[in-house]
């Protein structure tokens, strides 16, 4: 069966955003409200097994600052409501480019019709300002981030989501994901998935995954199939991604 849609996530997926991008916003986002914490890249890479910015700095908190009394709700929205105005500016500056590989899929996906959508546990107005700055969010009929779901990554929710949004079953898409948790939500609604590791991904485990490479590869960028049967290919194209399935 000829695949119809691809389902991406977003951070680590579309584009290294984690370390430079999320981690900066938030370490900003503290100094502006007069706190002295600050996350390291060693440390963040920790953090990242947490779904979800808030739910990330109550774990920062009752883990690495127990002498801190938790904030209520409230301000911690507040406080994660300006890390992603921070966020955005980064963004806005280009700082944060695709990664290899992603552009030239997605233009071939919609040439050849085949359906887009995002799932993610970043914000929705996080996930837009990444689309709006290096492709186009109306080119994904579903953006599905954030809170859209009661439970987060590696919850399958929000792959379930996305499914009945778009009357699709899951033989029918492929999904791309960067991290353990990423592959566990997509596996858990049955979706077959490929991962393309990043530096703060690349130890985890992608046990079930159709295929395990480090990007999605360029004619003149050749990516590395880690794990999985895919022949002798330098890039994955929608002719190779139907081969797989």
């Amino acid at each position: 069966m000829v695949l119809q849609a691809l389902i991406f996530d977003v951070d680590g997926t579309l584009a290294d955003t984690e370390r430079d991008g999320h981690r900066v916003a938030f370490n900003r986002a503290f100094a502006s409200a007069g706190l002295d914490w600050n996350w390291s890249s060693e440390l963040y890479g920790e953090l990242l097994y947490v779904a979800g910015g808030k739910e990330r700095i109550r774990f920062y908190l009752g883990k690495y600052r127990p002498e801190v009394q938790m904030p209520d709700d409230g301000f911690i929205a507040e406080l994660h409501a300006n890390k992603t105005k921070h966020y955005r500016e980064i963004l806005a500056k280009g700082e944060i480019p695709l990664r290899p590989g992603v552009k030239r899929l997605i233009d071939e996906a919609r040439n050849e019709g085949v359906r887009l959508a995002i799932a993610t546990t970043s914000a929705l107005p996080n996930a837009v300002a990444l689309l709006e700055q290096t492709l186009d969010p109306s080119w994904f009929e579903i953006i599905a981030a954030g809170d859209i779901v009661p439970a987060k990554k590696p919850a399958p929710d929000i792959y379930h989501y996305v499914l009945k949004q778009m009357n699709l079953q899951a033989k029918d898409c492929l999904v791309i994901e960067d991290s353990h948790h990423g592959l566990l939500a997509s596996t858990g609604a049955s979706l077959p998935t490929i991962v393309t590791f990043n530096d703060y991904t690349q130890g985890h485990d992608f046990s079930g995954a159709l295929l395990v490479v480090n990007h999605l590869g360029e004619p003149e960028l050749p990516c590395t199939v880690v794990a999985g049967k895919v022949g002798d290919v330098s890039y994955l194209d929608l002719a190779t991604l139907n081969r797989l399935r």
